[in-house]
């Protein structure tokens, strides 16, 4: 993985800002749900790190297939060859005796990567508390998808003669075409036809390899602020070589690229669609100034090829406008790794991913808290992951920070971080011991608004301190909820995320919760030195489902 970055300068003095804020982002939907025969053997990674049957098919033992069948082919088509930066392939599995809807086919990169058992990685494993046969997979696939999404491969309606007697068929058999949309990774591909599901898979044949025609192409762009002034950008990409690229900018200026690459070795082990839609449509409108995306990124957890899929789903976004992003428990959280939360959420990838894809204006590596000015906004962006504790360094920082806006020249202070402080979802949803830790700060400094992920649904709060109102807003003259803060009291508090993944139910609803919503979509705001406008955006109807406004005495 080789992300390039350059950055310019450039003068920036308009006082409107418009933004979209949005969290947890999956190019995916992976099931919390799994099968009995692995309950007990990943009890460890059970709802943190979006496990599916597929995602652990590498703790299973790979089982003799049956005796091996001389037709069965697997044959890939293209439109392109070598393949191009984004497409789709169909994938034919054929010559096929007795269809199963255990029958699949995975993807596979690099396209010499051993599939074959690999018993001495079993060691990598024992610390998810994983102790059988281990692993199905020396190599984790890409991808993989049922032949049985072909609805007529089960049924055989794609019957092929293989062996005649004179004008007899002794020898029937059957097919099935599906399939994958392929992206530049670099890399070589290759297709694996199993048969036993993902329980208990053998293999049965390969394809032969499939090259792409430039893998040194520069991809996924990702455009983002250098320091909190918002006078400079900063362009990454993601490309396959090594060399020094060169960015041309403005009235014909050029910069030389630097180069930040990691590898497995530097991990802590080896390891919605519409959505992104309504956003896209937002950004192309040309009313848009910036993106937030407050933690649980791409979900990767790990599986380094699934950030390439992101960066590819958030490019029409990335490389449009600065996307801003904060770290969340699925970039940064594992066991012994220095990180608040004792889980292995990050799936070992302790934040190093995340960092190089995504570089923010912070102060050095694995420090990932930041602030930034944009228009007549100061945003103040923590890692709820990291110490935030009370003589702490990022509770100093975040002291230091919020004690230096010019409240005159910037007015409005936002506040976000990925875990919340308060949320109505119950469980394991919030930590009073950031929120008692956190919580002065914000009061002392007079936060407009607070914003939160981690919990997937969106609620907004009244203006609250220590789990009490102190005070309510007010409808203005077209119906909307007003929060005034000339008498400022406390900050109003928002948890948006609603932007991908599974969607979270509430439980019983606190005192301070004045709107809750379970449905995907967006937080848009505009910011102008009177006040800040906000709309929740059901993604799906593209209808504003929820609104409030901030002032300080303007009705």
């Amino acid at each position: 993985m080789k992300p390039s970055t350059s950055s310019s300068s450039s003068s920036s003095s308009s006082v409107l800002s418009s933004f979209l804020v949005l969290l947890a982002f999956i190019p995916f939907s992976s099931s919390y749900l799994l099968p009995p025969s692995i309950i007990g053997s990943t009890v460890e990674h059970q709802n943190r790190t979006a496990i599916s049957s597929f995602r652990v098919v590498n703790r299973r033992n790979l089982i003799q297939c049956p005796d091996p069948n001389p037709y069965l082919q697997i044959n890939v088509s293209s439109e392109n060859s070598p393949l191009s930066d984004d497409e789709y392939v169909n994938v034919t599995v054929s010559g096929v005796f007795h269809p199963s809807d255990g029958d699949w086919v995975a993807m596979i990169s690099p396209s010499d990567s051993n599939v074959k058992s690999c018993p001495l990685n079993k060691i990598q494993y024992v610390q998810t508390g994983d102790t059988s046969k281990l692993p199905l997979l020396c190599h984790y696939p890409v991808k993989a998808q049922y032949v049985s999404n072909d609805p007529s491969y089960l049924k055989c309606n794609k019957q092929e003669c293989k062996k005649y007697n004179n004008t007899v068929c002794e020898v029937a058999t059957c097919s099935g075409t599906i399939s994958f949309h392929v992206i530049n990774i670099r890399t070589d591909i290759e297709f694996v036809f199993f048969a036993g599901g993902f329980e208990t898979p053998c293999i049965l044949t390969r394809s032969a390899p499939m090259k792409f025609s430039n893998p040194n192409q520069p991809l996924h762009g990702h455009v983002s602020s250098t320091d909190s002034t918002a006078t400079s950008m900063r362009l990454t990409w993601v490309s396959g070589s090594e060399e020094h690229q060169e960015v041309q900018y403005g009235d014909g200026k050029t910069l030389t690229s630097t180069i930040t690459t990691f590898s497995q070795d530097d991990m802590c082990i080896p390891g919605s669609l519409s959505v992104i839609k309504a956003m896209t449509d937002e950004a192309e409108s040309g009313n848009i100034d910036s993106i937030f995306h407050i933690g649980d990124i791409s979900y990767a957890t790990g599986f380094l090829v699934e950030w390439d899929f992101f960066l590819h789903l958030i490019s029409p976004l990335a490389s449009r406008v600065s996307y801003m992003t904060a770290i969340g428990n699925h970039e940064r959280d594992y066991i012994n790794s220095g990180s608040v939360y004792k889980t292995p959420d990050s799936g070992g990838e302790c934040g190093v991913a995340y960092e190089t894809y995504f570089p923010m204006p912070t102060s050095a590596k694995d420090k990932p808290w930041y602030s930034i000015e944009q228009g007549p906004v100061h945003f103040t962006v923590i890692s709820t992951e990291h110490d935030w504790t009370e003589n702490s360094e990022q509770y100093k920082w975040m002291d230091q920070d919020m004690s230096s806006v010019d409240r005159s020249k910037t007015p409005w202070l936002v506040f976000a971080g990925h875990r919340p402080m308060y949320s109505s979802a119950g469980g394991f949803s919030t930590d009073d011991k950031f929120r008692k830790a956190v919580e002065p700060l914000l009061v002392q400094y007079k936060v407009d608004m607070v914003l939160f992920g981690h919990v997937h649904n969106y609620e907004r709060t009244c203006s609250v301190h220590e789990s009490n109102c102190l005070a309510m807003p007010s409808k203005d003259r077209n119906g909307i909820d007003t929060y005034d803060h000339s008498n400022f009291s406390a900050p109003m508090q928002a948890v948006i995320g609603m932007a991908g993944f599974s969607l979270d139910n509430f439980s019983q609803p606190g005192s301070w919760s004045l709107e809750r919503i379970s449905e995907f979509g967006y937080l848009r705001g505009h910011a102008t030195m009177e006040d800040i406008n906000l709309e929740f955006v059901n993604s799906n109807t593209r209808q504003v489902e929820d609104s409030f406004r901030i002032t300080k005495g303007q009705k």
